[in-house]
């Protein structure tokens, strides 16, 4: 437990980043959700449209260190190659 003043206000701090952190990383993993329901349901229009939704939001928390930027271009790359798959079809 914080004895300190600093370290309770630390705790708490701590707390809200944890707090927002989780509510940003949420909202990312739903974006790429869209995606990838969009994809498996064949719809390419659709995927597309919630693609371009998705890459900001991915651009964004990789510039926010929420995620790593390999992992942000890992996601895109893939996402982006299955839309392509779909058109090849």
């Amino acid at each position: 437990m914080a004895n300190s003043a600093q370290a309770r206000k630390r705790a708490r701090q701590a707390e809200k980043h944890r707090q927002h952190n989780t509510s940003q990383r949420s909202m990312l993993r739903t974006s790429v959700k869209k995606v990838v329901k969009a994809i498996a349901a064949g719809n390419q229009a659709e995927a597309q449209a919630a693609y371009q939704a998705a890459v900001p939001l991915v651009d964004r928390m990789a510039n926010k260190g929420l995620i790593h930027k390999n992992k942000a271009a890992r996601h895109k790359s893939r996402l982006n190659a299955h839309i392509r798959a779909m058109t090849s079809c």
